[in-house]
């Protein structure tokens, strides 16, 4: 079931919490919605499903118009952050529950219950009520009652934000794996670019209600369109540094470093811009240093080494270096960067230069 969003738009009083957002959902996979709270991301969830109504602008599955049909209408799965799970039922009968308001036969609609409960490897949990399990447990239920009716849409609103670090990572996992063997066209909605990147074939980032960027994770962190892109995907942050147009190159603030840039277009000498470049993409100790920088910070994170650094007098960087690299605090490091991974921007708009 592919999901098409034209010209769609969402007023709550004076406030636009989704603005003219036009995309198109693939088929059988998974998208990400991904932005920073009231970005219009669940807003734009809630407008698929059909429990929030647009201002204007249509919605379609597939070819057809849903856009006045109502959440029941649109044979859509739903779980949302709290699981939302009957307490007073079984696993196994929260699951039948929407077998049952489609009168299904009982002994079917306990066959098709088995059946999800091993997809979503909850089988031996059948007898238990939600009280009894793990938040990791209520939430496998949750997406196997949205499965039960077979919807065409599975809607999911940050359904990892109540779990610990650790299960996150295993439920990301189960999800991509249920959805894959369900072939289900499936909607996520998250704040965490790391869980976005992991889980969706396609990521779809919004900002303000309006969209900044669509298209695979690996596709939107190598080649962001815009500065907000660039720093809101990655991690760490990217690194911003301040600077000024001189020539074909970057004059950083608060120093003399110049760091040459490949430029497509002309662009005025004094323009302030920003140079963001990536922790990974700062070479330690290269064949051709384009300035030291005193150390000022040295962090382990396991694998890697994460250096702090002042870059002149008003700015600073984090790079990782090899742990196997002798770098101390109060070092002279001489750096570099690699093509990968270094972009420059409008400092104002933020708009992409090169």
């Amino acid at each position: 079931m592919q999901i098409t969003l034209k010209n769609v738009t969402k007023r709550f009083g004076e406030t636009t919490a989704v603005d003219n957002l036009s995309i198109t959902l693939a088929s059988g996979k998974l998208t990400a919605l991904l932005g920073p709270s009231g970005c219009g991301k669940t807003t734009t969830l809630n407008m698929i499903s059909g429990i929030v109504p647009v201002t204007s602008g249509q919605v379609f599955f597939d070819e057809r118009d849903v856009t006045a049909l109502p959440p029941e209408k649109r044979n859509i799965g739903l779980v949302f952050q709290n699981y939302s799970l009957y307490p007073h039922m079984t696993v196994l009968q929260n699951i039948c529950f929407p077998l049952e308001m489609k009168k299904m036969p009982k002994k079917e609609r306990i066959q098709r219950a088995e059946e999800l409960a091993e997809l979503v490897h909850v089988s031996t949990l059948l007898q238990r009520k939600p009280a009894e399990l793990s938040g990791g447990q209520q939430q496998r239920v949750a997406i196997a009652r949205a499965l039960a009716k077979e919807p065409e849409v599975l809607l999911l609103d940050e359904p990892l934000s109540n779990l610990d670090a650790k299960l996150r990572i295993e439920m990301r996992e189960e999800i991509k794996r249920i959805q894959r063997e369900a072939k289900i066209t499936t909607v996520f909605v998250t704040h965490d670019q790391e869980e976005a990147g992991s889980i969706a074939d396609e990521v779809v980032v919004l900002r303000d209600g309006l969209l900044q960027q669509k298209g695979s994770a690996r596709s939107i962190y190598e080649q962001p369109e815009n500065l907000f892109v660039a720093d809101f995907f990655g991690a760490p942050p990217i690194n911003r540094l301040s600077g000024k147009i001189e020539g074909t190159s970057v004059v950083l603030d608060g120093s003399d470093i110049k760091i040459p840039m490949r430029l497509t277009r002309n662009l005025a000498d004094g323009l302030p811009v920003v140079l963001a470049v990536r922790a990974e993409s700062i070479v330690a100790r290269p064949q051709e240093p384009i300035c030291a920088v005193p150390v000022l910070e040295r962090y382990s994170l396991g694998k890697d080494e994460l250096i702090r650094f002042a870059v002149g007098s008003i700015q600073q960087m984090r790079g990782f270096v090899p742990s196997e690299e002798e770098v101390q605090e109060g070092d002279k490091l001489p750096i570099a960067f690699k093509s990968q991974g270094v972009f420059l921007f409008d400092a104002e708009s933020g708009e992409r230069y090169a």
